[in-house]
């Protein structure tokens, strides 16, 4: 049989965790975790991930998996969480993809055939050393629908798709090319009006700053993890590099978080309106009730 699965996607700060969580504990749910930067050990509060606590609730995948220093591909990802949808169904569970990475979600509920292209360091460094306006530039004359599609504040994700149209002579956007799913996608989208989601936004950055954001970042630091790592690179921890040069204040940091989180958010939106997602206000009602649960 074909198995179910349910898709928990939504904005940062908009309560995902909570809400399926809550759905996992009554209908034998298993959550596989849809972030891109809750796959890091050691990055805990900066990235928002569930709390030993929560993770007790109900069994949770695809957290923690590599270190800030170890390269985790979408392909990776994508197998990973294909086989974890096979196991959790087959064991007679409900598999949950939750989370807010949208082409972690896309490369699931598309079917994206991901190019398994190894990396070419010589060529990433030579990219990497340019600016974002000339990368976007190069993107858009060698592919215009990845250019379309990747922000020109995602180096990283613009750098890989360069890397593969150079390496390959052939666009990004034709190696990803959509496959069958195996599996029936049952998606709800978690939203909130702006101005309340940039409220929550922003008490959460205080609280992080509270639960010692800083304190991790320095651990990091201290760890040898350097500042050009994609882990490194998230909003809540690319912020702190001019405080720990001693160059701002606490402060000002806080404020930038709260500004790229929001701006972040606005992103997000742009990935889910692509998905045929049932919206759930989040204000108005609960994804419980949504589906009926008691």
């Amino acid at each position: 049989m074909v198995p179910k699965v349910m898709f928990v996607v939504g904005q940062t700060a908009v309560g995902k965790t909570a809400q399926a969580i809550a759905l996992a504990q009554i209908i034998g749910g298993e959550i596989i975790s849809a972030d891109s930067r809750q796959i890091y050990r050691h990055m805990d509060i900066g990235t928002a991930k569930p709390s030993r606590a929560e993770q007790e609730q109900v069994p949770h995948h695809l957290i923690d998996v590599v270190t800030p220093d170890t390269p985790f591909t979408l392909a990776e990802y994508r197998d990973a969480a294909l086989a974890l949808i096979a196991d959790i169904a087959g064991r007679g569970r409900v598999p949950l993809v939750v989370g807010g990475t949208g082409q972690y979600v896309a490369a699931l509920l598309e079917g994206w055939s991901i190019p398994e292209i190894p990396p070419n360091p010589e060529l990433r460094a030579r990219l990497e050393a340019s600016a974002p306006a000339d990368l976007a530039a190069q993107l858009l004359a060698l592919d215009p629908v990845a250019a379309a599609t990747i922000h020109v504040s995602n180096v990283r994700r613009m750098v890989r798709a360069l890397e593969v149209c150079i390496s390959t002579g052939r666009r990004f956007s034709d190696l990803r090319q959509a496959q069958s799913l195996t599996f029936i996608p049952d998606v709800y989208w978690l939203t909130l009006d702006t101005p309340a989601l940039y409220q929550r936004i922003d008490a959460r950055v205080d609280a992080m700053l509270a639960a010692g954001l800083a304190d991790e970042v320095m651990a990091l630091v201290a760890r040898g993890y350097d500042w050009t790592l994609p882990a490194m690179s998230g909003i809540g921890y690319r912020e702190f590099a001019p405080w720990v040069a001693g160059s701002s204040d606490l402060a000002t940091i806080t404020e930038r978080i709260k500004f790229n989180t929001h701006a972040f958010a606005r992103r997000q939106a742009t990935w889910f309106r692509r998905f045929a997602a049932q919206r759930v206000d989040v204000s108005q009602t609960t994804l419980l009730e949504l589906c009926g649960v008691p």
